[in-house]
C-alpha cells in the first residue's frame, strides 16, 4: 500500500495487500478489506466499510454524505461488500437515520456514473449497467440486473432475479423473476434466460410464467389474483416469495402490459 501520492488518514482501517493508486484520498473512519485495489483519483469519505477482494475504479466517490435537506451529521456508514466491482466515477451516498447505512452486497458489478443514494440496500450478484440510478430508500434483491439509464425512484423495491431494461422509470415495485420494460414501465414477461443461467429448471421457470399469467395476463386485480394464485398454485418457495413481495409492496406493483393503467 505503500503509496506516497496518496493520502490516508491515520484512522482508516487497511488491511494487508491493499493497493490504493496516486491522487486518491481516504479518510478517518474507514475500513477497506485484504486484496481490494482502490485506483487513481478515488476519493472514500467517512463511514466507507469496504470488503475483501473490491476493485473501485478512478473518479469513484464512496460514503459521501446524503444529499438529503434532512441529513443532520449522523454518524452513518457505506458497507460494499467482498468481490465488488465498482467502475468510474459511481457515487454511493452514506446512510440517514431512516436506516443508518447504505448497502451494497457481495459479487456485485457496479458500471460507469451509476449513483446510489442514501439508504438503498442492494444484494448479492447484481449488476447495475452504466448510468443507473438509484434514489434513497431502495431495496434491491439478489441478482438484479439493471440495463444502462434505469433511473429507480425513491423508496421502491425491485425484487430478486428481476432485469429491468435501458432507459426505464421505475415508479412502481418490479416483482421477483420478471422482465421489467416500456413506457409506463410494465410487465414484459420473466426472466427466463437469467434464471436459466442461474440453474433455475424449466418446471420452475413454467411454474414461475404460470403465477405471472394469473397475475398479469387474465385481467385480475391483484387481489382477485393473490387469491387464485394461493389456492391453486402449489405452495412453493417461489410462490411464496411472490406473493410476499405483493403483499408487502408499499408503492404497488407495476402493471401488466394490457392494462391500460
Amino acid at each position: 500500500m505503500n503509496q506516497p501520492l496518496a493520502y490516508v488518514h491515520p484512522g482508516a482501517k487497511i488491511a494487508k495487500n491493499v493497493v490504493i493508486e496516486p491522487f486518491t484520498t481516504i479518510h478517518n473512519n474507514v475500513v477497506i478489506g485484504e486484496g481490494t485495489w482502490i485506483g487513481s483519483n478515488v476519493t472514500i469519505m467517512e463511514g466507507a466499510r469496504i470488503g475483501k477482494n473490491c476493485s473501485i475504479f478512478p473518479g469513484a466517490v464512496i460514503s459521501a454524505i446524503p444529499q438529503d435537506k434532512k441529513f443532520d451529521d449522523e454518524d452513518t456508514i457505506t458497507v460494499i461488500g467482498d468481490n465488488t466491482t465498482v467502475r468510474e466515477c459511481v457515487t454511493i451516498n452514506r446512510g440517514t437515520t431512516d436506516r443508518m447505512k447504505t448497502v451494497i452486497g457481495k459479487n456485485c458489478w457496479i458500471m460507469a456514473y451509476c449513483h446510489i443514494a442514501h439508504d438503498c440496500i442492494v444484494g448479492d450478484n447484481c449488476i447495475f449497467s452504466n448510468n443507473s440510478t438509484l434514489a434513497g430508500h431502495i431495496n434491491v434483491g439478489d441478482y438484479v440486473i439493471l440495463a444502462g439509464m434505469a433511473a429507480i425512484q425513491q423508496f421502491c423495491s425491485i425484487g430478486r432475479h428481476a432485469f429491468v431494461t435501458g432507459g426505464s422509470l421505475v415508479r412502481k415495485d418490479v416483482p421477483p423473476f420478471v422482465k421489467a420494460g416500456r413506457e409506463p414501465l410494465s410487465y414484459v414477461g420473466i426472466n427466463s434466460i437469467g434464471l436459466r443461467r442461474r440453474g433455475f429448471t424449466t418446471e420452475k421457470i413454467r411454474e414461475i410464467q404460470d403465477i405471472y399469467r394469473i397475475l398479469y395476463q387474465k385481467n385480475y386485480n391483484n387481489s382477485q389474483a393473490v387469491a387464485i394464485i394461493e389456492a391453486e398454485m402449489q405452495a412453493t418457495a417461489e410462490r411464496d416469495e411472490i406473493l410476499e413481495f405483493i403483499k408487502n409492496s408499499q408503492r404497488g406493483i407495476m402493471k401488466g402490459y394490457f392494462s391500460s393503467n
